[in-house]
This record gives C-alpha cells, structure tokens and sequence, in this order.
C-alpha cells in the first residue's frame, strides 16, 4: 500500500505542527520519521491513522482519497510506546481482540480467531505465554504482543509510534533487529516515528528528518548521514564538531591557523563529525591545527579524545585503538588536527 502527502498543514492554537508538509511512502517500505520532540513527526502519524484531521492537504492510500475516512477505514494497524496492552485479558485475548469487535458480517468465527491469533502468537515467537497476562511479561514482550495485535485485523499500513522508547538500551537494539526481519518478511508499508538517531538509521528504508513542522531532509540513511543537506541535520545525526572561520587569501581559517575551506565564503561553519579527525603528535602541512588533549575515554571500538583548540573552542575526535597506541597519547599532550577535506562542510552564515 503506497501513500501519498501532499501540502499538509496542521495547527494548535497558534502552534503550527505540521507546516505544508509533503512525502511519498513506497509500498512495502519502511519509513523512518525522525525529529527532536515537537518537529511534527507524531503528528504526520496520527494525521496518517486518522487520528487528526489536517487543516489543509491530502493523504491518499494507493492513489485512493484518505483525508476524512475514519481510522476503521483506513485499515491501518497502531503501536505505541506504552504497549496500550488490556491488563484484565491474557495475551491471547488481546492479540484477538480487533477480530472479536468488528463488525459481524465482517467477523471471523471462532476457530479462524483462533488460527489467527496463533499463527500471530507463532510469528513474534511468544505462543508460550499465551494463557499469561500483560503485568506477568517483560517490556520487551509486552511490546511485541502489542505488534501482534495490530497485525491481527491485518493491516494495510503499520502505525508504530516510539514503540521502544519505553525499554533499556540492550533490549531496544535486539527488538530493532527482530522488527527488521519481520518486516522484510512481511513487507507490510510501515511508518515508524522516533527521536533516536541511531534506531532511525538501522531500521528505515528511508528517513525523513523534521525540524520545527517542516521537512528539513528525506533520503537513505547513507545519504542523510553522509550528505546532509542542511546544518540541521549534519548537528542532529551524530556527534559533530563545529567551527567557526574566516577567509583569508582564499583559505579557511580557524583561529590563527589555516585550512582549505572549498568555496567558503568570508564567514563560514564549518562541520567535522569526531570520526573525521585525524589526530597526529606532529603538524601535517598547513591543513592541521594545534589542540591539547582533555579526556581519553578508552571503553568501547574507539577511542575517543576530548580536546580544546589553541584558541579554546572544545573538540571531540575518535579513533582506532591501535591508532591509539601509536600516538601513546596521555591527559595534557600536545596533539595536531587534520580534518579529512572530502568530509569538511562549510556553510554561510
């Protein structure tokens, strides 16, 4: 099921959440909204459900006119972050629960429930806790019975809003894996809102950043982390050092030393993510700078290096342990900055 936005906008009050906002969403695809809270991301979601209904614009499914259907019409399935699991059934009962409430002509009998709900309970590998209840089960589970039930009704499109965000840190990364793989099998059209970058960038197809209402940037995750579009989302993705310069005879500087700034103009931003940064015991011709080393945080793939600049701007930078042990670097050393030209964007300001 493909859907199409054409020029939504959406206000409270006198807050605009969604501000002539337009995407297209392929079938089988899966979407990633992502954005600081406010951006408009959850409430393009609940515009897609039927949950709101826009001031101006379009939502059509499959070339099909959407915007006042209800959201029983619209067919589409719902999670959210805190599972909205009916606590006096057992799990079995709320995976069944959409097919024991529609409409009778439309109503499975009772034994097709049941192969439904099975099948279900089979599919997100949870049919042994059918007969327990909601507070008997971990968050983790909780939440992939809460997928189970929106899949129930079967769903053109799939709704999932923060669905992890309630959950630790260990069990969000193994539940961004599973969904992965079941939506591959499935290919069911899925939209998923989050804040998290990270979890943006593993599960979607796609990505659409938000920012203040608006589309700021839509592409895959290689292209959004990559090839940012605007300073926004090179600040969002990631850790990222930004520098401030100036042109002089056709160089970038940054404080009192030079470096090439491709068609910087006299007042720039410059951004280099920490990984970008090559870190050295010497200077390495002109395109390095001086900076004294902070903090060295050694736990975990790479080290990274908390710096200050010769002229006091802080600075982050990451690198291999092996990387690290040649330099033989300690708290207070003396170190020179190289960024990596082709991964250097300069902005006007």
């Amino acid at each position: 099921m493909s859907i199409e936005i054409r020029n939504i906008t959406k206000t409270f009050g006198t807050f605009k959440a969604l501000d002539n906002v337009s995407l297209e969403i392929k079938t089988g695809e899966l979407i990633a909204l992502l954005g600081r809270s406010g951006s408009g991301k959850t409430t393009l979601l609940r515009v897609l459900g039927g949950l709101e209904i826009p001031d101006s614009g379009q939502v059509l499914f499959h070339g099909e006119e959407a915007t006042d259907r209800s959201a029983r019409q619209r067919q589409v399935g719902f999670v959210f972050q805190h599972y909205a699991l009916f606590r006096h059934m057992t799990v079995f009962e709320n995976v069944a629960f959409g097919l024991r409430v529609r409409p009778r002509n439309v109503r499975p009998n009772e034994e097709q429930i049941r192969k439904r709900v099975r099948e279900l309970l089979n599919l997100v590998q949870l049919d042994w806790v059918a007969d327990r209840y909601a507070s008997q089960l971990s968050g983790g589970q909780r939440q992939r019975i809460a997928l189970a039930r929106a899949l129930a009704v079967e769903p053109r499109i799939l709704l999932l809003d923060e669905p992890f965000g309630a959950l630790d840190a260990k069990v969000r990364r193994d539940l961004r894996q599973w969904l992965k793989r079941l939506h591959d099998d499935l290919h069911i059209t899925t939209v998923f809102v989050t804040h998290d970058q990270e979890e943006a960038l593993e599960l979607g197809n796609r990505v659409v950043l938000f920012h203040e209402g608006r589309v700021e940037q839509i592409g895959t995750p290689d292209e959004v982390y990559n090839h940012p579009a605007t300073p926004f989302v090179f600040e969002f993705l990631g850790n990222v050092n930004l520098f401030h310069g100036r042109v002089e005879n056709g160089r970038l500087r940054f404080g009192a030393e030079p470096i090439n700034g491709n068609g910087a103009t006299p007042k720039s931003k410059v951004y280099v993510r920490p990984h970008l940064l090559e870190v050295s015991n010497s200077p390495a011709g002109q395109d390095s700078f001086a900076a004294t080393v902070r903090q060295i945080n050694s736990a975990g793939p790479l080290v990274k290096l908390e710096l200050v600049t010769e002229w006091g701007d802080p600075v982050s930078a990451e690198i291999s342990h092996d990387r690290f042990r040649a330099l033989d670097l300690q708290p207070r050393a003396r170190v020179y900055l190289i960024p990596k030209e082709n991964r250097v964007f300069v902005y006007q300001i």
